[in-house]
């Protein structure tokens, strides 16, 4: 597994994280999808990353869907979103959301930023746009992964395939 290039207590890797999305996306109706191995720990990175965002002077909203297909993760979340009718978020929001199946090939294109949350041993997603690993949920570390190195749906929680 590559080494984190530092090492920040969670307060500092959230900041650093809202820092990096912030240079990016500055304004406007954006999202953030929280994804991982494990619901909790995903859930509890993402209203860390809401909380942080709030910090840092934006509306952050939190959403937890939950194992949700893309359809309707899009019909119940994405699109209310971005139409300005999803309770609890105005113009200039910043929607964080947490659950399974968020960054599969046909899903990533919604969010405007992404991270994948791992703990241990667990191959990384090569679709997030930032990978923690929150074994110590004080001191998470990021990890940079040489992408071609890892297959494409690395990460992914797809139901195992049954073959007769």
């Amino acid at each position: 597994m590559p080494r984190p290039l530092t090492i920040l207590n969670r307060t500092e890797m959230l900041d650093g994280i809202v820092a990096e999305f912030l240079h990016n996306s500055p304004r406007g109706r954006r999202l953030i999808a929280v994804d991982g191995a494990d619901d909790t720990r995903a859930a509890r990175f993402a209203d860390g990353l809401a909380e942080r965002l709030e910090v840092a002077g934006q509306q952050a909203l939190r959403v937890s869907v939950g194992d949700v297909d893309e359809a309707t993760l899009r019909a119940t979340t994405v699109d209310p979103f971005r139409a300005g009718t999803l309770p609890g978020e105005e113009h200039d929001t910043v929607l964080v959301v947490d659950g399974r199946n968020l960054l599969t090939v046909s899903a990533r294109g919604m969010w405007h930023f992404s991270l994948w949350t791992l703990a241990g041993d667990e191959l990384p997603h090569s679709g997030a746009s930032v990978i923690v690993d929150v074994t110590d949920d004080d001191a998470p570390l990021r990890y940079f992964y040489d992408y071609c190195a890892i297959p494409p749906s690395a990460g992914d929680r797809a139901a195992p395939s049954h073959t007769s």
